[in-house]
Parts: structure tokens; sequence; C-alpha cells
């Protein structure tokens, strides 16, 4: 008799053994590890110090969620609930745009969200990116797109790639105590000094330092919006070709 196929390792592929209780439910546990991760980043999360945040032991946590990985699944798709997609009918530009636009807003509430994608298992097999997936495919297909799972790639790769940095900026802004103005100011001189002798470079950092006034959440969100604007200009190309 061939040996019984290994289960794929995710919280999707298993049934759930035990049954939701109103003292500790899976969605209970699931919402307080996302208020955790926003708090304090992944590297802080264990399953030790999520149950002593809901009066359990770690046990009673692992009767709801097997193991670590399962818990990032599975906060994943909470918060991939709160992105939205734009349904299909208006000018297929401005739809994509709103959508990337909502995955980079949920993406810096959550800041460890873009950089976790790639690693939290089968994650994209959850309900809400799913439903997520399913709304972009739709947009996508009415567009007239002949292979929307290769525009929606694009996008995506774009929009996590993009949201990764800035989160990983702003992180390390906010632990500076700084405001983003402050600490911008502040890390001026040395990315001048350290630029020396590299013409381009010393030149972008010339034109950042006059900068330095603007506001820094104008300035990113003109960065973000500028490259989005060149990948569905592509697209558009493809559209049309």
């Amino acid at each position: 008799m061939a040996a019984k196929a290994n289960p794929v390792p995710s919280v999707w592929t298993r049934q759930q053994t035990a049954p939701d209780q109103p003292a500790l439910s899976r969605a209970a546990i699931v919402r307080e590890a996302v208020v955790m991760l926003d708090a304090d980043g992944i590297e802080a999360l264990s399953m030790r110090k999520l149950g002593a945040r809901l009066n359990a032991g770690a046990t009673s946590l692992y009767r709801h969620v097997a193991t670590k990985d399962e818990l990032m699944e599975l906060a994943v798709d909470e918060v991939a609930a709160e992105i939205t997609v734009p349904s299909p009918g208006g000018p297929w530009r401005a739809a994509v745009a709103g959508a990337a636009g909502s995955f980079r807003a949920t993406a810096l509430r959550h800041p460890w969200l873009s950089s976790t994608l790639g690693q939290a298992g089968l994650a994209y097999l959850g309900p809400n990116l799913m439903a997520y997936s399913e709304r972009l495919a739709a947009l996508f297909t009415a567009a007239g797109f002949p292979e929307p799972s290769r525009a929606i790639d694009t996008v995506l790769s774009y929009v996590i790639g993009m949201s990764t940095t800035e989160a990983a900026w702003l992180t390390t802004v906010a632990r500076s105590g700084d405001s983003e103005a402050d600490f911008i100011a502040r890390l001026m001189p040395a990315a001048q000094q350290a630029a020396a002798g590299h013409d381009h470079l010393a030149e972008a950092y010339t034109e950042a330092a006059a900068q330095v006034t603007v506001d820094p959440v104008a300035l990113r969100d003109d960065k973000f919006a500028y490259g989005l604007e060149v990948v569905l200009d592509g697209l558009e190309m493809r559209l049309r070709g």
C-alpha cells in the first residue's frame, strides 16, 4: 500500500480540530496577534507572549492554532480584509490605482505585512486574500487583459516592493523618536557626506536637502504614484498591442 502523502503545512489545508470557545477563540487569538505585530513586529511575537496577553497558556493557543507559522497565515488574512478593490466598469487605470493605494495604506498600517507575504506559507489560500485576488482578477479581465494573473503579479510586485521599503523606513523613523521631518533633517548631513565623490548621488542628495522642508508624506505619496504610473503605462502598452 502506498504511503500516505504528508499534508501540506498550512492552516488552510487542515481541519480545525478544536471548536471555538467563548473564552478563547481562534478569532480572538488572531486579533490580539495583529495588535502585537503592529506594536512590536514579528520578532517580538511568540505563542508564550500571546498566551500571556490573553490570560491563557501557550498550550491553550495550540488547540486553535498549531504553529506560529499558521498564526502568521491567519494574521495576514485578517488584515487583508482591509484592502479594497473598486468594482469593474469604470476606467481600469483609476480602479487599479485605487486598489494599489488601498494595499499600500494597509501595509503601512501594519508594517509587518508586506515583508511577511512571501514567508507566510500558503497565506494566499485564506478567504480574505482569495476574495481580494478574485476582485483584482475581475477588474483586469473586464479591462481586456488576456492573462489577468500576469498583470496582477506585475502590479503587486511593485506595490509590495515599495510598501516593504516604505514600512521599513517608517519603522526606523518611529524607533528614533523623531518626527519623520526631523529625522530626515538630522540624517541629511550624513547622507550628503557619504555621497561625496559620487557625482550623481551627490546631486540627488543636494536636491533632497533642498526639499527638507517639504512634507515627507507628500513626497512619499508622489514617489509611489510616479512608479505606479510607469507600471500602468507599461501594462496599457501591452493591452493596446
